[in-house]
């Protein structure tokens, strides 16, 4: 089994769930932190999704945050030393309440 960590970046986020990572086929992915920075000059709301399988709205898919608060010119670290395992197919979407304001980062660890 190999493990590698990845870095995963996504900018100008708006409104519409956009999806910044995939899961590969025959890999697990620890999520090990994700940031949510404001680039807009009013303070915004951030909301990371897991859809499982890759789904675009499905039952099983849940929100690890939504609309969490992140003022102007600030970010913040979702994760904070939680873990979240990702299966082959499942997808991180990030979602801002205002239009091209939201910039990620997502720290992982695959295993294949």
């Amino acid at each position: 089994m190999a493990n590698t960590f990845k870095s995963v970046t996504s900018g100008s986020i708006g409104t519409t769930l956009t999806g910044v990572y995939t899961c590969p086929s025959s890999t697990t992915a620890i999520v090990l932190g994700a940031s949510l920075a404001n680039t807009h000059t009013s303070p915004i709301g951030g909301s990371i999704k897991v859809a499982k399988d890759g789904s675009a709205a499905g039952q099983d898919d849940v929100f690890i945050v939504k609309a969490a608060p992140v003022p102007v010119g600030s970010s913040v670290e979702v994760m904070a030393g939680n873990k979240v395992v990702l299966q082959a197919a499942d997808a991180l979407q990030f979602q801002s309440d205002t239009a091209s304001s939201l910039d990620v980062v997502v720290s992982l660890l695959e295993i294949t």
